[in-house]
């Protein structure tokens, strides 16, 4: 079974006119770069099975216009044969690549929300409408641990439609959902499924992800379109599937509209990255066999394993064996939860801890901060020895945590090799992490300054390699 990722097309959702008005004022008057956003419906739940049956049409009609096509465009250097080149031929070639998705419009004035891998390094993108009108889109933020992207049109004289974000979170398993998007470049589409779970974590695609899983059928070229509910509001936005033929089989990922929201704040306030703060703990998932050993009644919560000395968990007065089981009343099972709930709040925030210690539930408040060190940090170029034309920084909880690391880790990071050095002949690699020189661990970049033929140990893409750099 493999995690297949969709380009998906999706149709834009219109306001309905009354709520329209309600949010823009008077529409004659108003200006593009004013820009609203909806605001979600009240939850109105099916109360009887002949609702249920009644067609999704009036959904559909007011959620379709605000979904978007998007088509990007990219540059790539291709390699000559290199049967070519060890003849000094076959020069470097540029060719054009191209991708389709699709988005959703969440301002009224073109914010455009999708995933990160539908317009990832793209040099040229361009949103076609559901009436067929087109724009050219910039980047406002892309990141790519959430996988969401925010894009802004370019030359909206009006205001557009547009889909409320509902990141209330009050879905329930069972609930109706529609898929909107362009599997396999046919045009707008529409399936229907339910919610058939939520907070899934397990799922390869991220380590802070928690996603809303549907049986609505989702299918290659449907990434970066809307989930929407029976209120006609996104809940979610449609980025990956598993399957064995690439087509749906009924198990289709959404990521949540609170992470959607937390992404598209992060853009519009002008921050160049999602800034997420972190409890500064580590743990592992209460399997059966730890639940009987802890007296648990059943396996639950994340048994804490690892405390960062003078971080919010320690401040808040967490210990190892402390089991997590909630923040905020929402149910914590393993770190990819914790990650996300956590992830989704901006610094200083509050977070009520759930635990459990000696048997006993208690409530311990905690104030998330931001990952301690510096997120760009470049390193210091290392220009004799061992390690010389090696650009090495220290690994710090941010560095790592930008890097997708553990921010636990520790050591030195090479950043960047330069072409021909010593470094790059003794085979280093940029993201390779110094863990040991002469069997000692080191934290400093001076250690590795004039050093001379030592035996130093790398991780690298987990794997831990010792060997002599003379």
């Amino acid at each position: 079974m493999r995690l297949t990722r969709n380009a998906m097309k999706t149709s834009t959702l219109a306001i309905a006119m009354a709520i329209t008005l309600a949010s823009c004022g008077d529409a004659s008057s108003s200006k593009a770069q004013d820009g609203v956003f909806a605001e979600p419906t009240e939850r109105q739940a099916p109360t009887d099975a002949t609702r249920m049956k009644q067609s999704f049409s009036p959904v559909v009609r007011e959620a379709a216009p605000a979904v978007v096509n998007i088509s990007a465009r990219s540059i790539q250097r291709v390699q000559a044969d290199p049967f070519f080149q060890f003849f000094g031929g076959g020069i470097p070639r540029e060719r054009v690549a191209e991708s389709a998705g699709s988005g959703v419009i969440v301002r009224s004035d073109g914010i455009v929300v999708t995933n990160n891998h539908v317009i990832e390094g793209a040099q040229q993108i361009r949103v076609v409408l559901n009436d067929r009108r087109e724009f050219p889109a910039e980047i406002v933020l892309a990141d790519a641990r959430s996988d969401i992207a925010v894009l802004q049109l370019q030359g909206v004289t009006e205001q557009l439609p547009v889909l409320a974000i509902d990141d209330r979170e009050e879905q329930e398993v069972g609930d109706l959902v529609l898929a909107i998007g362009n599997p396999f470049g046919v045009g707008q589409t529409v399936t229907n499924g339910i919610i058939s779970a939520l907070n899934r974590t397990e799922t390869g695609i991220s380590d802070s992800g928690s996603f809303i899983q549907t049986d609505a059928a989702i299918n290659p070229g449907n990434s970066g379109g809307a989930l929407v509910d029976m209120d006609g509001d996104l809940i979610g936005i449609n980025t990956a599937i598993f399957s064995r033929s690439g087509s749906s089989a009924g198990v289709g990922f959404a990521v949540p509209a609170s992470m959607v929201r937390r992404v598209v704040d992060s853009a519009l306030g002008g921050e160049s990255m999602v800034v997420r703060p972190w409890l500064g703990v580590k743990g592992e998932t209460v399997s059966a066999a730890i639940a009987r050993s802890l007296g648990l009644p059943r396996p639950q919560g994340l048994i804490v394993t690892e405390i960062y000395d003078g971080g919010p968990g320690a401040r808040a007065g967490l210990r190892e064996g402390d089991v997590i089981t909630s923040v905020d009343g929402a149910e914590i099972n393993d770190q990819a939860g914790l990650n996300f709930r956590i992830g989704n709040k901006s610094p200083n925030d509050a977070a009520a801890l759930t635990i459990i210690r000696d048997g006993r539930t208690q409530t311990l408040n905690a104030r998330v901060q931001t990952l301690p060190g510096d997120a760009k940090a470049e390193g210091v170029l290392i220009q004799d020895g061992a390690f010389s034309g090696a650009q090495i920084a220290a690994l710090t909880p941010a560095l790592a945590d930008r890097l997708g690391g553990d921010p636990f880790a520790t050591g030195l990071l090479i950043t960047s090799v330069q072409r021909g050095s010593y470094a790059a002949r003794a085979g280093l690699r940029p993201g390779d992490l110094v863990r040991e020189v002469n069997g000692r661990a080191v934290s400093a970049p001076q250690a590795l300054v004039r050093l001379g033929a030592s035996e130093v140990t790398i991780e690298r893409q987990g794997r831990r390699l010792t060997g002599t750099l003379r």
